[in-house]
């Protein structure tokens, strides 16, 4: 999901439907900038804003998220995980996905559930060890469980975090990152 879609609306035939015309100054677009105002570049006419909010809101956490966070947390301890050692994490991120990527196809687990899982582990350190705290986040990207600070000033979403380096089959990142992040967001 983006700020903008070029997604343009089509007729019964398939063709695209014609052009809009641009915001303008004019009073009948109020949305347009003030008479006199340079708007800069005109954006392309297929180019629409999706009306999701430019800045992150954050929401508190309901029960159905702390349910999930609490799960995700037992599970790992239950594997012999320390969540305040990033070592720990690491390694046992590392050995997950080794175990998932040796696995025959018809066999692997599901990789949803294990990406989710280390990126809630990786949240909970931060929410320990930083001034982040969980919320629920929503942006142009859409919503998300998140770590932040300042009122959305400051959002991870380690589901994106974990997700993008399982995509690029990394190991051996999780320590470095995350302990930056802690680094420069420690609690004082």
């Amino acid at each position: 999901m983006g700020w903008f879609s070029r997604r343009r609306e089509r007729d019964d035939e398939g063709r695209p439907e014609p052009a809009r015309p641009p915001l303008s100054a004019s009073p009948a677009s109020p949305l347009g900038p003030p008479a006199g105002v340079d708007a800069g570049p005109e954006l392309p006419d297929d180019v629409v804003d999706d009306g999701k909010p430019l800045r992150p809101v954050v929401a508190r956490l309901g029960a159905q998220e702390r349910a999930r966070i609490a799960r995700a947390v037992e599970e790992l301890e239950g594997q012999g995980v320390s969540l305040d050692d990033l070592e720990s994490l690491g390694a046992a991120y590392d050995r997950a996905y080794s175990a998932w990527l040796d696995a025959p196809d018809d066999s692997r687990p599901d990789h949803g559930h294990v990406v989710d899982t280390y990126a809630i582990g990786v949240g909970e350190h931060l929410h320990r060890h930083t001034d982040l705290d969980w919320g629920i986040v929503t942006d142009v990207f859409g919503t998300d469980l998140a770590v932040t600070g300042g009122r959305g000033a400051f959002v991870v979403v380690p589901s994106n975090l974990v997700a993008a380096r399982w995509m690029r089959g990394e190991t051996g990142w999780l320590p470095g990152v995350v302990g930056h992040m802690v680094e420069r967001r420690s609690r004082r």
